[in-house]
């Protein structure tokens, strides 16, 4: 005999996620309640809103310095495709828009690492492009290169080109060992002083590159690379 599976539907309509928000505004409805809104609807063997309670239950706010990957929400949640993307955006959207009600200055390779220290623990190598305009104010940053600085190198261009679009006039960077040693390889360097010179050309200023391991970091500006 199967399980019975709490539906949305079956509820009494004052229960209901949506009809409360609508009735009462979003400050009465509890974290799954919101989280199920966005899912929309579970599955055969799961309702939306045990789906969203097990996620709240397992959530945990680190998960906001990670770069989460649709496999890894999968696994983690036993999510579809579909909801763990939902999932993956509602956390994005929600740290881009908490980011820009607030202004993030970076002045010491100390409060950079800070920043992206959650970097460290990725099973794959991420580097991660701060932009900042004259006051070192960040004003974007993006995800520029995934997997190795050896097996794919990262270009130029592709620290450049969103330094344009948002007028940026400096750039850190950041990538992760996942070795856990922030030793910078002979690769990282190289690919640095490529960086660097093609910034130089664009009148960027580049500004720092750390690299992030679970031992800690290592800025190449305090180590004279730059």
């Amino acid at each position: 005999m199967n399980e019975y599976v709490i539906r949305i539907k079956d509820l009494p309509w004052e229960e209901k996620p949506r009809e409360k928000l609508i009735a009462h505004g979003p400050s009465v409805l509890r974290n799954y309640e919101l989280l199920a809104i966005i899912l929309s609807r579970g599955t055969k063997k799961e309702g939306v809103l045990e789906t969203a309670h097990r996620i709240m239950d397992q959530y945990h706010p680190a998960f906001l310095e990670q770069d989460l990957t649709v496999d890894k929400v999968k696994t983690l949640y036993s999510l579809g495709t579909v909801h763990a993307c939902q999932f993956i955006a509602t956390l994005e959207l929600g740290r881009r828009l908490f980011q820009k009600g607030r202004e993030i200055h970076f002045r010491t390779p100390t409060q950079v690492y800070e920043y992206l220290k959650g970097m460290a623990y990725l099973p794959k190598e991420h580097v991660r492009a701060l932009y900042l305009d004259v006051k070192n104010r960040l004003i974007r940053e993006e995800v520029v290169s995934m997997g190795s600085l050896n097996s794919s190198p990262l270009h130029p261009r592709e620290v450049i080109r969103p330094a344009l679009l948002c007028n940026a006039a400096g750039i850190i960077l950041a990538h992760n060992h996942p070795s856990g040693d922030p030793t910078p390889s002979p690769s990282d360097m190289e690919v640095t002083r490529k960086i660097k010179e093609a910034c130089q050309l664009m009148e960027l200023d580049l500004l720092d590159h750390l690299v992030l391991g679970e031992r800690g970091y290592v800025s190449l500006k305090e180590r004279g690379i730059l």
